[in-house]
């Protein structure tokens, strides 16, 4: 099964090659695609992706709206080689004890998520006290597109970019006018998805608002989830040069976690509220450009740990509140031509408290009281000669209250060459200082942890030919670390402590051939070589897929492989499950549409969170509505 399935990949990637070289394909003289594709993430500024030592997917508004997903996390699983996210149902990721969401890049991320960093335009998002974000958060409605840096990113971002970056670049509008839709949907396992959104511009004013509530019942037992969403950005063009935006984002979800089939729990709900603001005001001239940030995320948790069978239920339930506040400042300056620096600094004031409340005697029993503070600076320079090769080399000076200095090196170079190829190296560090929960929360807490480190290097290649119709790239790396946080027995405890290593190598390839208008094909391909197993992460993972939009049709499909993804580790169980899922829609009327998504089509029995079996197929059918 295996070696039928990725045969069957790699031929499907060679013969899109072999099509994009034979000379007698062309496309239609009035198809135009787009050659270079901008992105911030590598750089905090804009720059053609081409130019950047670092790989770097990005999946846009269209790529996003035509899933019909509630989530980002299932898009970037299916489109973004090397990345893996976990998931436990039709709908909802929770969090603490049986929750999904993890989310990691070559292997690096961990469960839960500490090694790989979200942003929102940005800023970092992860909670106070534990240190990782919250895969609930975010949602598809948020995201204009998503930039996905794989690979060390702690010369910019510090800790926790460690594995790379997943940055949300919001929503607004680019041209005066007001726009509104409106999603619903209904579905298997009484799962409704409700959406709202309206967007303005009008002259230097432009604004962006929506609102989601989303519930299923799910496909076990006390697996339910319901979640309530909003999102405000204001933003305002105060001249050519300066403008200034606000935005805040809440989500509120309920979860239940019914446990592990051969260990359920009862009574394991969760009530969460999760905040973020922020405010910015950026510039740009001629010859430099910049930001200054100011962000707070907050975040309330609820939590009945339920009781097993024949236990009596707790009489106390943990409670949390953090917060993270940061600044946020960089400035790029064009020194000469082809030329640039950036200079930046960042500071993060982070912490909470945690506490179990006992109902019968309503009193607090204190779990954690901590604040820690990170500030930073660094330095990215890039430069290119005679437009053909481009160099960079980045530093960053850490200093954290708790575990101290950290230097981030950085360096790359890239090569633009005939025929639209492009060559690229780069070798980076990435670190992670320990959480709150790590140094000082429950049983195995030891504030004597030291930062986690590894070296990334990496080669890519890639191609776009026949105008851009067809692409594909395929990149090599090594991954090499220590100091890894593990959990072991110490004089018959459990205890945190850095003795573990990560070893990864591997493969990623992609590629799109846009055939004319009304076809494309696309396919993507990871193998990551561990030389220690690491939970959650598949040694294969493999993704071909089809788009079809002619007229009031728009039909995609998507077949993805899974392999060796190692689901325990000492036992090391591992599971190999093939997904078929299948997305349409029908425009019948020019303000509407209507959708239907299939997953799981084959109906495979598979986990992926151990203990916790996936839905067969399931069926979501709805209608949007554009005005």
């Amino acid at each position: 099964m295996r070696v039928g399935c990725i045969t069957i990949i790699l031929f499907f990637c060679l013969n899109i090659f072999l099509l994009g070289q034979s000379k007698n394909n062309t496309l239609p003289s009035d198809t135009t695609y787009k050659l270079n594709e901008f992105v911030v993430t590598g750089t905090r500024y804009g720059i053609d992706v081409k130019h950047m030592p670092m790989t770097i997917s990005v999946i846009n508004r269209s790529d996003i709206e035509k899933t019909h997903e509630q989530s980002l996390l299932p898009i970037l699983t299916e489109q973004v080689p090397g990345f893996f996210s976990t998931s436990r149902g039709i709908l909802g990721y929770g969090v603490s004890t049986g929750a999904a969401g993890g989310m990691s890049l070559r292997g690096i991320g961990g469960t839960p998520t500490t090694g790989l960093l979200v942003l929102i335009d940005g800023h970092p998002q992860y909670m106070g006290l534990m240190g990782h974000p919250i895969a609930d958060a975010y949602q598809t409605m948020l995201a204009d597109k998503v930039e996905v840096l794989r690979g060390p990113a702690s010369t910019l971002y510090g800790s926790n970019a460690m594995g790379g970056v997943i940055n949300i670049v919001t929503r607004k509008n680019k041209v005066d006018g007001i726009k509104n839709n409106l999603r619903l949907g209904y579905g298997s396992y009484n799962t409704l998805i409700t959406e709202v959104a309206n967007s303005i511009r009008k002259g230097k004013f432009n604004s962006t608002v929506t609102a989601s509530y989303n519930r299923s019942d799910g496909h076990r037992k006390d697996m339910e989830f319901e979640q309530n969403g909003g999102y405000l950005k204001l933003g305002y063009d105060i001249n050519s040069k300066w403008n200034v935006f606000a935005d805040i984002n809440i989500t509120h979800f309920n979860a239940s976690n019914p446990g592990n089939i051969e260990t359920p729990i009862y009574d394991n709900d969760s009530r969460i509220t999760r905040g973020m603001t922020s405010l910015s005001l950026d510039n740009k001239y001629s010859i430099t450009s910049g930001s200054f940030k100011f962000f707070y995320n907050w975040g309330r948790h609820k939590i009945n740990d339920g009781y097993g069978v024949g236990e009596d239920p707790l009489d106390y339930r943990f409670n949390a509140k953090d917060a993270m506040f940061g600044i946020t400042w960089y400035q790029n300056i064009h020194l000469w031509e082809e030329s640039n620096l950036i200079a930046g600094f960042d500071y993060q004031n982070f912490g909470g408290k945690a506490w179990n409340y006992f109902n019968v005697d309503k009193h607090k029993e204190e779990i954690s009281d901590k604040v820690e503070d990170d500030i930073a600076g660094y330095l990215d320079f890039r430069h290119t000669f005679a437009k053909i090769i481009t160099i960079n080399a980045g530093i960053r000076l850490d200093h954290h209250s708790h575990t101290g200095t950290e230097w981030v090196p950085q360096g790359g170079v890239s090569l633009q060459l005939p025929d639209n190829i492009d060559m690229k190296a780069t070798v980076s560090k990435g670190f992670r200082n320990p959480t709150i929960r790590e140094l000082y929360m429950f049983l195995p807490a030891n504030p004597e942890l030291l930062p986690e480190r590894l070296w990334n290097y990496e080669l890519s290649f890639s191609q776009s030919i026949m105008d851009a119709a067809l692409s594909y790239g395929i990149n090599l790396f090594y991954i090499n670390g220590d100091n890894m946080i593990q959990t072991l027995s110490v004089d018959g405890r459990p205890l945190n402590i850095n003795t573990g290593k990560v070893e990864n190598w591997g493969v990623e390839a992609s590629s799109i051939f846009k055939i004319n208008p009304t076809w494309r094909l696309s396919a993507n391909y990871s193998w990551i070589r561990m030389m220690f197993p690491i939970l959650a992460t598949p040694e294969h993972k493999s993704y071909a897929g089809v788009d079809f939009s002619k007229g009031k049709w728009n039909i995609s499909s998507g077949l993805q492989y899974i392999n060796g993804l190692f689901t325990e580790i000492g036992s090391e169980l591992k599971e190999n499950f093939l997904l078929l899922n299948v997305r349409g829609s029908f425009q019948f009327h020019k303000v509407a549409n209507f959708y239907i998504k299939g997953e799981n089509l084959l109906a495979q029995r598979y986990e992926i969170n151990r203990g916790y079996p996936m839905p067969k197929t399931t069926i979501i059918t709805g209608i949007n509505l554009s005005f």
